[in-house]
């Protein structure tokens, strides 16, 4: 563990099984179609990687930036579309790949953006869900891994200041990390 990490969440096996879950789920509900994965880069990169491979259908990728928090602990409140999908959208059924649904608004404005391009549905998959969040926005998680509290994760793409991503496991970070 991490020397930064006050304990272990979920570990490499736990999420390996819970990607493999939603998989299956997305492979059964889009059935004979193409679905259109856009990971909301960087946190769901990994995420979206590792959920692709589970995926047994014909589906594409595209990515998207869109950033309320910086390098802070909390959101600023100030959505953002830093980078916009390369691929045209109409008609397509979209899945947004997300790595953590806080106050749903990073989301809420990136599934409107989308809704405006006339896809024919647009869906969201979240790595985690932070149910004791209060959210700001009516979105919810089609698709979720794993409910967390009103704690600091970081881990498998879920940063504090661009570092820890790369932790096999999602763990949360020491407060003192990020009270400083």
């Amino acid at each position: 563990m991490h020397k930064d990490v006050e304990r272990i969440l979920f570990t490499e096996e736990e999420i390996k099984q819970s990607v493999e879950r939603i998989g299956r789920e997305i492979t059964a509900d889009y059935s004979g179609k193409t679905p259109l994965l856009v990971g909301i880069l960087k946190g769901s990169v990994i995420f979206t990687a590792d959920l692709l491979r589970e995926i047994d259908l014909m589906c594409d990728i595209d990515f998207m930036v869109a950033k309320s928090y910086g390098n802070a602990a909390v959101s600023s409140g100030n959505v953002r579309i830093l980078k916009d999908l390369d691929t045209d959208i109409t008609g397509r059924d979209v899945i947004i790949v997300e790595d953590i649904l806080d106050t749903a608004r990073t989301l809420a404005a990136v599934k409107s953006y989308l809704m405006q391009k006339n896809p024919a549905s647009v869906k969201i998959c979240t790595l985690l869900d932070k149910v004791t969040a209060e959210k700001v926005s009516d979105v919810r998680a089609d698709y979720k891994c794993f409910d967390v509290g009103n704690e600091f994760v970081v881990g498998y793409g879920l940063d504090y200041a661009e570092i820890y991503r790369n932790l096999k496991y999602i763990g949360v970070l020491k407060r003192e990390v990020y009270e400083k």
